[in-house]
C-alpha cells in the first residue's frame, strides 16, 4: 500500500523584536521603541528576565531581557553597563517596564543602547512579564517542535526513495516541494548537475548561473541557502536553494537534510548506472532532441552546465555503439567543449561547442578518428549535422544526426563510409528511413518481399541484403558470407524464384533494393 507524502508548508520565520512588539498582549503594555530603532529584525530565541548590571554574563545570545530597572535606578554607570552586557552577549533586545525605578525612560541608557545598535523599548504601563514570557516562548517552542517534526519527515521521505532506487531528479524534485524555491546541485566549480522547482524560477536562477553562484560565495543572504556535499574528508558538490523564503535556520536545516540524502544517494550508486554529470548531460541533450522544449528555453541548461554558448559554432555528432565515458574522456583529451549522453538503441549524441575561428569540419573528423583509434573499432559510425550557429537550429541538427546514424546502422559494415557520415552520404537509405512509418511504403516493402519474410528464409534475406548493399557483386558477397561462388548463385537463383524477379534486371533489382532499405528501417 502506498501514501501521499504530507505536503509541508514552509515553516513561519523565527520571532523578531518587530513582531513581538506586534502581538495583542505586548501591545496591551503601549510599547515604544527608543533606540536601534533600525535592528528591529533580530531574531528573538528566548526571553529572559534580569535586573543585575553584569546580566550579560548569563546569556547565549538571541535573548529579548526584560527588566524593571530597579537595581539600576540612581546609578547611571550601572545603567550604561547594564546595555553594553547586553550588546556584548548579542543579546536581542531590552524592554524596560517604566513605573517606579523609571518614570521615562533613562538617557544614559538609551544613548549607550543607541550607540551599540541595540533595540530599547520602554512600556509605558504596567505590564506582567510573565505574560510577554509564555507567549513568546509558547510560540518558540512549538516552532521548534514543527522544524524537528519538519527535519524527520524530509528525512524519511527522501530516505524512501533511495531505498525504491529513485533517480537524483525524483530526490531534487521532493526537495523542492519541502522548501517551494528553486533547488540546485553543483560540483565544486558551479557546474549545474541538476535541478528542480518551477521551471520558469529555475530558469530565472540559471539565466546567468555562474556569476551568480560566484557573486553569492558562501553568503546566505537573500535566501541562498546552501549545504556542502561530501564525503570522507572531500568535498565534492554543493546544494543551493535559491530564494528560499522561509527562516534562515530552516532553511539550512532542509539543505542539510537533503545534502545527507544526495551523499547517501551517490555513494549508493544513484540508482543508475552513470554518474551525476551523465544523468544532466543526459537529460538536456534528450530534451533538445525530442524538441517538447523549445531550444530557446534550455539555452540557460546548457550554460549552467558549463556548455559555452556565446558565439560559438554547434557541432552535432550522433555515435552508435559509443561508450559514453570513454567519449566524455575523449572530448577532454581533445580540448574540445560539448556534452555526452546516451540517448537509446545504442546512440549517443555528443554536442561540440567551438570557437566561430575554428574549422567545424575538420575538428569532426579528427574527433572521428580518435575515436576509432581508442575503440578498436573501425567501422565505428560517426553520424554528423552540418554546424549550427544558432542555438535554436541545435535540435535540428541533432535529430539529423540521428536520422543519419540509424540509416546507416545496419549497414556500416557493407557501406564504403567516410569517417563521418552526413545526410549527403546516406542517399536513398535515408530517404526510405524518412518514410518508413508510411503505410504505403510499408505494403510495398512486404508485396516485393513476400516470398523471403518467413523465418526460415532469413538465411536467403541476408544473402540478398548483402548482395545488393555491395552493388551486386557477387564475389564481395561470397566472401562476407564465408561460402563458395558456386553455392551463392544458388542462393541467388533460389532468391530469384521465391520473390518472381530477375536481379540482374537494373530496375528489378533497384525495386527489390528499396523494399528491403524499407523492411529494415521498420525493423528498428
Amino acid at each position: 500500500m502506498t501514501t501521499t507524502p504530507a505536503i509541508w508548508e514552509p515553516l513561519e520565520p523565527a520571532l523578531s523584536v518587530r513582531q513581538v512588539l506586534t502581538l495583542e498582549r505586548v501591545l496591551a503594555g503601549e510599547p515604544e521603541v527608543v533606540a536601534g530603532a533600525s535592528h528591529l529584525d533580530r531574531p528573538v530565541r528566548w526571553v529572559h528576565v534580569a535586573e543585575a548590571a553584569d546580566v550579560g554574563v548569563m546569556l547565549s545570545g538571541g535573548e529579548m531581557v526584560l527588566t524593571t530597572g530597579v537595581l539600576l535606578a540612581g546609578d547611571e554607570e550601572k545603567q550604561a553597563e547594564y546595555v553594553r552586557s547586553l550588546h556584548r552577549a548579542d543579546a536581542a533586545a531590552v524592554v524596560l517596564g517604566l513605573g517606579r525605578a523609571f518614570p521615562a525612560a533613562p538617557d544614559v541608557m538609551r544613548r549607550a543602547a543607541e550607540r551599540c545598535g541595540l533595540p530599547m523599548v520602554v512600556l509605558h504601563r504596567p505590564f506582567p512579564f510573565a505574560e510577554l514570557t509564555e507567549e513568546v516562548q509558547s510560540r518558540l517552542v512549538r516552532r521548534k517542535f514543527a522544524a524537528v517534526s519538519l527535519s524527520e519527515a524530509v528525512r524519511t521521505e527522501l530516505t524512501a526513495l533511495i531505498t525504491a532506487g529513485a533517480p537524483l531528479q525524483r530526490l531534487l524534485d521532493e526537495v523542492a516541494r519541502h522548501s517551494a524555491c528553486p533547488v540546485v546541485v553543483t560540483n565544486l566549480a558551479h557546474r549545474v548537475l541538476g535541478t528542480a522547482g518551477e521551471r520558469p524560477a529555475v530558469d530565472d536562477v540559471l539565466r546567468d548561473w555562474e556569476r551568480i553562484a560566484r557573486q553569492a560565495g558562501g553568503t546566505e543572504g537573500d535566501g541562498w541557502i546552501r549545504a556542502e556535499l561530501g564525503g570522507r574528508g572531500e568535498r565534492w558538490g554543493r546544494i543551493v536553494l535559491c530564494g528560499y523564503r522561509g527562516d534562515t535556520a530552516t532553511g539550512r536545516l532542509l539543505a542539510d537534510r537533503a545534502a545527507e540524502a544526495l551523499v547517501l544517494h551517490r555513494m549508493l550508486g544513484g540508482g543508475a548506472a552513470c554518474s551525476w554529470e551523465e544523468q544532466s548531460a543526459q537529460s538536456l541533450l534528450t530534451d533538445l532532441v525530442s524538441g517538447v522544449v523549445p531550444a530557446r528555453q534550455l539555452l540557460p541548461r546548457a550554460r549552467a552546465a558549463g556548455l559555452p554558448v556565446n558565439r560559438r559554432t554547434f557541432v552535432p555528432l550522433v555515435v552508435r555503439d559509443g561508450d559514453t565515458p570513454r567519449l566524455d574522456r575523449l572530448l577532454r583529451l581533445l580540448g574540445l567543449p560539448g556534452l555526452v549522453a546516451e540517448l537509446a538503441d545504442g546512440a549517443t549524441a555528443v554536442l561540440l561547442s567551438l570557437p566561430r575561428d575554428q574549422d567545424a569540419g575538420a575538428l569532426a573528423a579528427h574527433f572521428a578518428a580518435r575515436l576509432r583509434t581508442e575503440s578498436g573499432r573501425a567501422r565505428t559510425v560517426v553520424a554528423a549535422a552540418d554546424p549550427r550557429v544558432v542555438w535554436d537550429d541545435v535540435p535540428a541538427g541533432l535529430r539529423e544526426a540521428r536520422h543519419v546514424a540509424d540509416a546507416v546502422a545496419d549497414s556500416a559494415a557493407a557501406l564504403d563510409l567516410p569517417p563521418v557520415v552526413r545526410l549527403r552520404d546516406v542517399h536513398l537509405r535515408g530517404l526510405i528511413r524518412l518514410l518508413r512509418d508510411d503505410p504505403h511504403v510499408q505494403s510495398f516493402a512486404e508485396r516485393e518481399l513476400d516470398g523471403l519474410l518467413c523465418e526460415t528464409e532469413e538465411d536467403l534475406l541476408s544473402v540478398l541484403r548483402t548482395y545488393l548493399a555491395t552493388g551486386r557483386n557477387k564475389s564481395r558477397t561470397a566472401q562476407l558470407h564465408h561460402v563458395s561462388r558456386p553455392a551463392l548463385y544458388r542462393r541467388l537463383e533460389s532468391i530469384q524464384v521465391r520473390l518472381g524477379v530477375d536481379l540482374d534486371d537494373f530496375e528489378q533489382a533497384a525495386s527489390v533494393h528499396i523494399a528491403l532499405l524499407a523492411h529494415d528501417a521498420q525493423q528498428q
